[in-house]
């Protein structure tokens, strides 16, 4: 594994521009995870005032980017399932991204999506293909 800081890898990703636009950061990462957050504006709210599905989806598809490819660069989502499990509670979204399975052209990861409060707001699950 390459050692690469915090700060390198929010350079490596600045150009995630969907994402990074909308306001997530990558707060955390290690061995095949990432963490990311998003302090959530009216933006990112529907016309009912709860949180969009895509900004929840957008934070845990960076989460899944960052913790795939921040070691190795190389890696796309192939297929990717969200489950939304509760409203949001908190003014903050965090993902993360956890690997479960790496094989020699995929790759699999969970990500958890919450609020601040520990609110479990959805769950996802990405297939990756490695291009490189």
């Amino acid at each position: 594994m390459e050692n690469k800081s915090l700060a390198q890898v929010r350079e490596l990703f600045q150009d995630d521009r969907f994402a990074t636009l909308n306001g997530a950061q990558i707060t955390e990462i290690g061995d095949h995870f990432a963490k990311c957050e998003l302090e959530l504006e009216e933006r990112h709210r529907n016309a009912l005032g709860a949180v969009m599905g895509g900004a929840t989806f957008t934070l845990a598809d960076f989460a899944f980017a960052v913790a795939s490819n921040w070691e190795k660069p190389g890696t796309v989502s192939l297929s990717s399932n969200i489950t939304y499990l509760g409203g949001v509670k908190g003014s903050r979204l965090i993902a993360e991204a956890h690997r479960v399975k790496d094989g020699r052209t995929t790759c699999y990861y969970q990500v958890t999506v919450t609020d601040e409060l520990g609110t479990q707001v959805a769950a996802v699950t990405v297939t990756g293909y490695h291009t490189a």
